[in-house]
């Protein structure tokens, strides 16, 4: 008993003699931070960045989780940044991350807002700002015995490796190889005394061999082995390592549920040894596979050097809408999510009940294909004032001439928009806004003009006298004005003098040779002839919105050029 008086005493003096500013406990820090009033159930979740520059779409697939999980149950959500390896920060890393998640409309409650504001009592949300707290959690450490100065250099910590190497024992600082692990007050005040750099590092105090059991909410009950080496919670420049700062600014935010990719799983053994430490209930442990991507036969991780579509400025820069993006992610993440949005398809995707439980263990295979498709649903549910909206939004960085005509005949790009926006089962046809220019494009006689004219695009059948008589004899019945089933009926009238079937039925069942074609290539000379393209929206209501006038001048031109 006397002895552990004596060790706890000079434990004590140690923590004093490396923290000697350090006059705040952490009875302190918990004052400072009381738990949260939160409804029953409510969760705390939080977005961890680091501003390196590369966002990863599985970080976002992960930052959506997080958001979800927090709102589905009233809780709060938290961005915080982890800013403390300012060896790979980028300038301007912190405004890019808030910008990208925003534009996916991941919204947090409190965080870092910006590289000026941050908002919420549980700051500070950077982690360089928060030093000093770091600083009174490892004195504590210090003082209990729990922690310790290591002053090792570069140089021997090489020799150590390369010690273990020759040895083939596992690497790392631990047992005999833990140089300064039981480093007494005098070592250490002669060490201090030369000035000599020091790091903090945990005694660990688990045995060879020993295990730990914990639940994961994805992976379920798992059994790791004990984090036996003494890894540095405080580097030699006051900065925090993110195994110890993650956990003390876990506590202190009073997050519930960490919700992050699963190559930290390896590291939940030291970071629940760090809860314990400090006498803390450690939170939820969620870890989350990554997005995969098939490669041939096999699968792979979405790779940030192979593969375009795994950078979040892919999809900005493409133009894909951010509800499009966050309803292909939302599939990914939880199984029964694609059901519900077919029987709920008029509800926005937050009134989804997202589950924890329903998260892929196993990665999910991320097809480019498959989010196009869900794109194209999602941009055919938008009305034409929010599409017009938001591809101008995407044009005036992306496509700013465009931006500018589309600007100046507002009310007519609102009319393109509007085409088929009252039929029950609206086309499909685009999935992002950089194929709005071509796709639109053709109605702006600027840009019709420069379309080069291709002959082959009319039916091949008919000889282009043939294809100009027709057009005539449209220009003598075009009337805008009539219903769409009276101006089909003109199309048929024109189709018998031409001896080409009114409808397909009666083309296919018609002895060979009987008709030339039928009523549709009618239409389809027209839509060459107005629009320079073979595949449309409805013709009829491209011709209502483009107006006589454009639509006799443009048949005209198409005579003439035949």
């Amino acid at each position: 008993m006397h002895k552990q008086i004596m060790e706890n005493e000079e434990n004590k003096k140690i923590a004093e003699l490396l923290f000697p500013d350090i006059h705040e406990t952490l009875e302190d820090l918990e004052a400072a931070y009381p738990p949260r009033n939160l409804p029953e159930g409510a969760t705390v979740t939080r977005f961890a960045p680091s501003p390196t520059g590369f966002l990863h779409i599985g970080t976002i697939a992960n930052a959506l989780i997080a958001e979800r999980v927090a709102h589905t149950s009233q809780g709060i959500f938290i961005l915080r940044i982890e800013d403390t390896d300012k060896k790979r920060e980028i300038k301007g890393g912190i405004d890019e991350i808030i910008h990208n998640i925003e534009s996916f409309n991941i919204s947090p409650d409190e965080g870092v807002m910006s590289e000026e504001v941050q908002k919420g009592a549980y700051g500070p949300y950077l982690q360089s700002q928060r030093l000093k707290i770091y600083a009174i959690a490892a004195k504590y450490l210090v003082s209990q015995g729990l922690a310790y100065p290591c002053f090792c250099t570069d140089e021997d910590l090489k020799e150590i490796r390369n010690v273990q190497i020759s040895q083939k024992v596992k690497p790392g600082y631990y047992g005999q190889f833990a140089k300064h692990r039981d480093i007494s007050l005098i070592q250490i005040q002669q060490e201090f005394s030369q000035g000599k750099p020091f790091a903090i590092r945990i005694k660990s105090d688990a045995k060879v061999n020993e295990k730990i059991q914990f639940k994961d909410m994805v992976k379920g009950s798992l059994t790791m082995a004990a984090n036996d080496v003494d890894f540095v919670l405080l580097k030699s420049d006051g900065y925090a390592t993110y195994h110890f700062a993650h956990p003390i600014d876990d506590h202190f935010m009073h997050i519930t549920h960490i919700l992050r990719a699963d190559e930290w799983l390896p590291s939940t053994p030291l970071h629940l040894q760090i809860f314990r430490y400090f006498g803390w209930n450690a939170p939820y442990y969620a870890h989350v596979s990554p997005v995969l991507k098939m490669d041939g036969l096999s699968k792979r991780k979405l790779s940030k050097r192979k593969d375009p579509e795994a950078g979040v400025k892919y999809y900005t820069q493409e133009g894909y809408s951010s509800e499009s993006v966050i309803t292909y992610l939302l599939n990914l993440a939880n199984s029964n999510f694609e059901d519900w949005r077919r029987t709920h398809p008029d509800l926005p995707y937050s009134d989804f009940p997202f589950r924890i439980e329903k998260i892929n263990n196993s990665g999910a295979l991320f097809d480019l294909r498959k989010m196009q498709d869900i794109s194209k649903q999602v941009m055919a549910q938008m009305s034409s004032q929010q599409m017009y909206d938001m591809y101008l939004t995407w044009a005036e960085k992306y496509d700013p001439e465009f931006a500018e005509l589309i600007k100046k005949q507002k009310e007519y790009t609102l009319q393109i928009f509007s085409i088929e926006k009252d039929q029950q089962a609206r086309r499909k046809d685009i999935y992002a806004w950089n194929q709005m220019h071509e796709y639109i494009g053709c109605f702006y006689d600027e840009l019709f003009e420069k379309l080069p004219f291709n002959k082959q695009l009319f039916p091949e059948f008919l000889s282009g006298e043939e294809i100009k008589d027709i057009i005539n004899a449209y220009l003598q019945v075009i009337d805008l004005k009539k219903p769409s089933d009276q101006w089909f009926n003109d199309l048929k009238a024109i189709a018998a003098k031409f001896n080409i079937a009114p409808d397909t039925k009666t083309f296919k069942e018609s002895p060979a040779g009987t008709y030339k074609g039928y009523v549709g290539d009618i239409a389809s000379i027209l839509r060459v002839a107005i629009t320079k393209r073979k595949n449309t929206p409805d013709l009829y209501e491209i011709m209502k919105v483009m107006g006589i006038e454009r639509v006799v001048k443009r048949l005209q031109e198409t005579k003439d050029l035949l």
